[in-house]
């Protein structure tokens, strides 16, 4: 049961603070604002649209517990870009907080979303 509130705080916690990064990407990407990061050399405004993905809808989908190992995967990936190609030649106390979400979501990735989840 422990592991089970754990994953739930885990879940709701990281994604919710994620949302604080994604909302107003969420909000640029609405209104037509695609001026943004090209860290891929994919373009700016599909960059724009995956970290969209990454800090915006696949975090909605974690809070609800929506296929939780699957939904952490884009924002794992969303936080290592960040911390290594976005703060790549940074000193560590600059990508500290994209590895930190990283490290979360990765760890939700393996172990899912515990028993209070909508959809395994």
């Amino acid at each position: 049961m422990n592991t089970n509130i754990g994953l739930l705080l885990l879940r709701v916690g990281f994604s919710g603070m994620m949302l604080i990064h994604g909302i107003p990407k969420l909000l640029q990407l609405f209104q037509g604002d695609f001026g943004f990061p090209d860290p891929l050399g994919i373009g700016s405004t599909f960059s724009l649209i995956l970290t969209v993905i990454g800090e915006a809808i696949c975090p909605i989908l974690l809070i609800i517990g929506f296929k939780t190992k699957w939904m952490a995967i884009p924002p794992a990936i969303t936080m290592l870009v960040a911390a290594f190609i976005i703060h790549g030649s940074d000193p560590i106390g600059k990508k500290e907080l994209a590895l930190l979400y990283a490290f979360a979501f990765i760890v939700m990735a393996l172990l899912g979303g515990g028993k209070f989840v909508l959809k395994k």
